[in-house]
């Protein structure tokens, strides 16, 4: 099972929704450095269960426990090995899911893969729990990062029809990302947060979900970062995002948009004060020819609703390969995007780290 990334920080994220533990491993951070264990609890606590009515009621306090790799909170150079200890689990609830898999989950597939030796609990290693300890790797990673004066942010840019204001794609700053992470609830516009809010409410009472979008960018990158085709920032980027469950799509800059432009209306005309060399506008979203050229890296994912809903479903009875109604029990998040926000982060976070190691590498840096 392939659940590791990295070429120079190396991630392995290994456990299952209901196993004992979840937990990570990470490989290649530069020894030295201390680890501010509460801004990592208060960056884990921002993606973690049961705190509010737009998530599961699932609560797990989600405090790592780390293995390896830091003495007295400062990496060592060893593989820094951490887990997180599953203590709210009901598995009874999953019974049913042996039999009749879930519509739009990752249940059938797994079937079809693993016939019948994967653990369906709480959906297993296809779990969301799993991007716990991602975000372990990648809160890590945040902090390294901004003492190389990079800073990393997300926040809701939709849910269903009701959309946030969106990052300017000039300008965007550092303080823009410290009050959306202040923000109990992850928008830039307060007004369309309860507009949100409302919404989430409402699917959730009619037992349904719903999906959206997550706008990250990225200050702060120098020129330079990243290579030609398929080792493209935004190939290393998608990779990993994409190992976040419910991640259907990602676009950068412009993205799709720029589809229905001209060229003179979606080139960025380059500009200079003498000094420095940026560009006019930013539709090609901070990277040309899969490398980043000093403007903010900014890209959109966007976030399925969730397959678990209380409504009645149709499926298929894997053993009597018959029809069946499915009435999904358990406890599941009407809308995945708030909490789906620091794991964009902290996979972004990875996969900038991981750029900035082979640069430093390819510029015969430390």
């Amino acid at each position: 099972m392939s659940s590791s990334y990295g070429k120079n920080l190396r991630i392995s994220i290994f456990g299952q929704s209901h196993s004992e533990a979840i937990g990570v491993c990470i490989e290649g951070l530069p020894p030295g450095l201390r680890i501010d264990m509460e801004e990592l609890m208060r960056f884990l606590s921002r993606r973690a269960p049961g705190h509010n009515s737009y998530s599961t009621s699932r609560k797990e306090p989600d405090k790592p426990e780390f293995l390896s790799g830091l003495v007295d909170g400062v990496t060592c150079g060893a593989p820094l090995a951490a887990i997180i200890r599953n203590t709210d689990t009901r598995s009874s609830d999953y019974e049913e899911l042996f039999d009749v898999p879930r519509p739009s989950h990752a249940d059938f597939a797994a079937q079809m893969k693993f016939k019948g030796a994967q653990d369906v609990r709480g959906g297993g290693h296809f779990s969301g729990r799993l991007t716990a300890p991602l975000c372990i790797a990648g809160g890590i990673c945040i902090q390294i990062l901004r003492t190389h004066g990079i800073e990393i942010g997300a926040h809701i840019a939709s849910i269903g029809e009701v959309s946030d204001t969106p990052f300017d794609m000039v300008s965007v700053s550092a303080d823009a990302f410290k009050a959306i992470s202040d923000n109990s609830f992850p928008v830039i516009s307060r007004k369309r947060g309860e507009e949100m809010l409302r919404l989430i409410e409402k699917v959730r009472a009619e037992g349904d979900s719903i999906g959206g979008l997550v706008e990250c960018a990225v200050l702060g990158l120098p020129a330079g970062l990243g290579d030609p085709m398929f080792d493209g920032m935004e190939n290393r980027i998608s990779a990993i995002v994409f190992g976040i469950p419910a991640v259907k799509g990602i676009e950068f800059g412009n993205g799709f948009a720029c589809a229905a432009l001209r060229g003179s209306e979606n080139n960025d005309p380059f500009c200079t004060d003498g000094i420095t060399i940026r560009t006019k506008t930013n539709n090609h979203g901070g990277i040309l020819g899969g490398i980043t050229t000093g403007m903010p890296l900014i890209f959109r994912v966007a976030i399925k609703p969730t397959p678990s809903i209380a409504t009645e479903q149709e499926s298929v009875s894997l053993s009597k390969m018959e029809n069946r109604k499915l009435v999904i029990r358990g406890r599941h998040d009407p809308c995945i995007v708030p909490r789906a926000v620091p794991c964009v982060e902290a996979a972004t976070a990875v996969a900038v780290m991981d750029a900035l190691l082979e640069n430093k590498k390819y510029q015969g840096g430390e």
